[in-house]
């Protein structure tokens, strides 16, 4: 913080998308076939619990209930904190505040001077009514001037009138751009009251909440890799993790949308094939296949035989409980019981690192390559000279495929500078907590489970990380379609059969979600918010 700043309180921004400040395998959502398991809503949030046990003036995880009436802290943002029941303590020293064990850049959460402390009670108790006689006007004006004190005052006042409104979204914006602005003081008084004003068991916006105010803490005290980390070594066994997983896979189309439509893609452009070969650039489970055998099982003419190449590291093989081993072993028996002749061949390697040599390519074969919500992992010309999201697309490309299928979240968190990536996670993920709000009661045992573990980790990922620790970086189907034409690909249109389909799939879901076609891609949605994107090349 520059020694300017000190004794200022910047004007409050209600918007969370102005004035950008560009900043110099994990798991996205992935879904399941079939788990049964149940586990205790006990444990609720035990593994974000952990990771931020040091962070305990602004962890989220012990929250207020939905239900609890919110009162704003008036107090000095250098004093006041929390303690693990949710009343308030005092904090005389922040320079201890870590996350995960790794000690955090003192200049992020530091106490400001006894005199800026003293002054700030000072001003807060004329504000607020309290003991005019403690106040030393004389004091403040002659270091800050008469000018400067009144627009302060305004803007301290005009913070605690938006704190007293309980608008959450407000709030956050605004806790985001303090942050931004390394506006300290400002960003600890926001957090303090935000903390009482969330809830992992709330409404959808204070549930999101929760977890952007750990991304908030988490790019604060400069350690968002070390939460990411945490909240991976916190996972619950791979059985539980698995339902959770499987979970989020049945209520909501978001996973079966983009499986359904790949697969309509691949079916189209093989058609006509005997041997078909399937790269997929992160089978996870070999989730999405499943139905695509049974498919291509009836076609006209009998089944062609396929092979399907599964890619993945050793980051999904704990949420299958094992190697890509049981991928092949799984769709072989199904493939068998269908009577189509298959082939699995696990390449057990990061996408990043795939070369041609790994991909084994036999004449006669027709191609179809595979990016289902995963090259936003990969990093790009903004972040590695290595470019690994474009390398990739060239690898494909030499292959001579029939087909090439797309699916991505559509959401900017790739280039975006800090507040309007803010705004846009902000305004995406809100869409998805309401979907969850509609498909599973609010009581549901499992529910927070299913948010932590398969949602929680890219929030605080997006928020917090800068550089190559942010690796849930979303693009735009537009940035996509420039990608796939540098790379020499042109568009290959999805069928009206596909779109009829995914039309069938979405009667059985609630009727807020939308599904749009246009320029040959499909879009699925959650009201007015675009949700997911599907397309196919050649």
């Amino acid at each position: 913080m520059q020694e300017s700043q000190k004794h200022i309180i910047p004007k409050v921004s209600h918007g969370c998308g102005e004035q950008p400040v560009e900043e110099p395998e994990s798991y996205s959502w992935p879904p399941i076939y079939s788990v049964d398991h149940q586990a205790s809503s006990d444990e609720v949030i035990q593994g974000t619990q952990l990771s931020v046990q040091n962070l305990a003036p602004y962890c989220t995880h012990e929250s207020s209930s939905g239900t609890s009436t919110y009162h704003p802290v008036h107090s000095s943002p250098s004093s006041i904190g929390f303690s693990a029941n949710g009343s308030p303590t005092s904090h005389p020293d922040l320079q201890n505040y870590q996350s995960c064990g790794s000690p955090v850049n003192q200049s992020c959460l530091s106490n400001d001077t006894d005199d800026l402390g003293h002054k700030m009670r000072e001003l807060e108790s004329v504000l607020l009514g309290n003991d005019l006689d403690a106040f030393d006007m004389y004091a403040i004006t002659d270091e800050l001037g008469p000018n400067q004190l009144s627009s302060e005052a305004e803007n301290w006042e005009q913070m605690m009138e938006m704190i007293s409104r309980g608008d959450l979204k407000e709030v956050l914006c605004a806790c985001a751009k303090a942050v931004a602005n390394s506006d300290k003081s400002t960003t600890e008084l926001l957090m303090l009251n935000l903390r009482q004003m969330v809830s992992v068991s709330g409404e959808p916006i204070q549930r999101l909440g929760a977890y952007i105010l750990e991304g908030l803490v988490a790019r604060l005290a400069s350690s968002g890799s070390s939460i990411y980390a945490a909240l991976r070594c916190k996972e619950p066994a791979s059985a539980e993790l698995l339902s959770y997983m499987h979970i989020l896979y049945e209520i909501c189309p978001y996973f079966k949308f983009g499986y359904m439509s790949a697969n309509g893609a691949i079916a189209e452009a093989m058609k006509d094939e005997s041997r078909v070969h399937i790269i997929d650039f992160q089978v996870a489970q070999g989730s999405q296949w499943i139905t695509l055998i049974q498919a291509l099982a009836t076609r006209p003419g009998g089944p062609p035989q396929i092979r399907i190449t599964g890619i993945d590291d050793s980051t999904s093989a704990y949420a299958r409980g094992g190697g890509l081993g049981l991928v092949g072993q799984r769709l072989s028996r199904l493939a068998e019981s269908c009577k189509v002749p298959f082939e699995f061949h696990a390449a057990g390697i990061s996408a990043s690192e795939v070369q041609l040599e790994d991909i084994e390519v036999r004449p006669g074969e027709a191609i179809a390559v595979n990016f289902a919500f995963m090259l936003h992992h990969m990093p790009d010309e903004s972040v590695s000279c290595q470019n690994h999201r474009d390398r990739l697309l060239r690898l494909a490309k030499s292959l001579s495929p029939k087909v090439v299928t797309l699916v991505e979240q559509e959401s900017n968190t790739n280039t975006a500078p800090f507040l309007p990536r803010f705004a846009e996670t902000l305004s995406y993920f809100r869409a998805v907590f309401d979907s969850i709000d509609v498909a599973l009661p609010r009581e549901h045992k499992e529910r927070i489970n299913v948010e932590q573990h398969c949602l929680a980790r890219e929030i605080v990922n997006i928020i917090a990380c800068e550089g190559m620790e942010r690796v849930e970086r979303y693009e735009l189907l537009s940035k996509w379609k420039s990608r796939f034409i540098m790379a020499g690909f042109s568009p290959y249109p999805l069928s009206s059969l596909v779109n009829g389909t995914i039309k069938t799939l979405l009667q059985s879901y609630s009727e807020k979600y939308t599904l749009e076609e246009r320029d040959g891609a499909l879009y699925l949605g959650w009201m007015n918010q675009v949700l997911v994107a599907s397309c196919a090349w050649r």
